[in-house]
């Protein structure tokens, strides 16, 4: 059909068809999708958030447990000490604390099979010194133990090694090896350290033999069998033993024997230790007329001392020079 307008009608109608147009067309770009540039949207804003809130796993390296050496007896532990000297994720008990004495016949506390029981490593004089240790591998079959006495050739079965210094070297060395064995990772660390406390340990002998060699006399008598060694590496003649274990008590004519030795002998010293009473040792030394002085065989001391085995010993030296000079 054939539509007639007139000329205003006509230009009426044209504006009202652009118009239209004009609206439709900013509508369709009001209703276009952003960039892709844009910011992220409300929803991977927030799943971003929740990741990042996500706690992080910890790596192998700093997930790494404490390595737990527990120790049997003072001399052990001092060495553990020094073994272990600025390695991290280590640590060193010593099973009877400040306990005083050799423990001979010592029995095991329940504290101390919770100790145990906390160890990853158990590390123990040896030569039978330690009468519990069945106890020990009965109760933890899997335990790791070190034997700082291993190949060390024993005077009469007698478990005091470590009071020889050239001894003692040779227990740091079982135990370095055993330590680089149970943490291959820490290995040369722990013998490196075995390296700088054997040097100080050989010193420590140099300086007592210095001290000890040029002295007339050679016979003591000792309240404990604690010194054999020591007395084989310095070349000294223990005489007698008044008390063969801790705390027994020589009879009358052990007692009158000791005396009349110490006579015959004309012996300068009687020696004690500072773990035990010296009761007997003073009513010798009143019959006598020898003074008692004491001899530290280093069973016993200060738990954060790495230096006290060496502290103690040298100690040792001046006494005998004092002593017997």
């Amino acid at each position: 059909m054939k539509v007639n307008l007139k000329p205003n009608a006509l230009r009426l109608f044209i504006t009202l068809l652009v118009a239209t147009l004009l609206v439709v067309s900013l509508a369709a770009c009001q209703a276009a999708p952003a960039p892709a540039t844009d910011a992220p949207t409300e929803s991977a804003t927030t799943a971003t958030s929740a990741a990042s809130s996500e706690p992080v796993a910890p790596s192998a390296e700093t997930s790494q447990e404490t390595l737990t050496y527990v120790t049997s007896l003072y001399p052990m532990y001092v060495t553990a000490l020094n073994l272990t000297a600025g390695i991290a994720d280590v640590e060193v008990i010593n099973m009877t604390g400040t306990i005083t004495g050799c423990l001979h016949d010592y029995q095991l506390s329940p504290g101390d099979l919770t100790t145990i029981e906390t160890a990853d490593v158990f590390i123990y004089n040896g030569a039978d010194l330690e009468s519990y240790l069945d106890q020990v591998t009965n109760n933890y079959p899997d335990l790791p133990l070190i034997d700082a006495s291993t190949g060390i050739e024993l005077l009469d079965a007698n478990p005091h090694v470590w009071v020889s210094v050239s001894l003692m070297i040779r227990q740091v060395e079982a135990i370095a090896q055993g330590m680089a064995e149970q943490d291959p990772s820490n290995r040369e660390a722990y013998l490196a350290n075995a390296q700088t406390y054997t040097e100080k340990l050989a010193a420590l002998r140099d300086d007592l033999h210095a001290a000890i060699d040029p002295l007339a006399s050679r016979d003591i008598v000792t309240f404990h069998e604690a010194f054999p060694y020591f007395a084989q590496e310095f070349d000294l003649n223990i005489a007698a033993v008044v008390e063969r274990e801790p705390d027994s008590q020589p009879s009358a004519a052990e007692l009158s024997q000791t005396i009349d030795l110490i006579r015959d002998l004309e012996i300068q010293a009687i020696f004690v230790e500072p773990q035990y009473v010296a009761d007997t040792a003073e009513t010798i030394a009143r019959e006598t007329g020898v003074p008692v002085y004491t001899l530290d065989p280093a069973s016993s001391g200060p738990l954060d001392d790495p230096d006290a085995y060496l502290t103690i010993m040298r100690l040792n030296g001046e006494v005998l020079k004092q002593a017997l000079r």
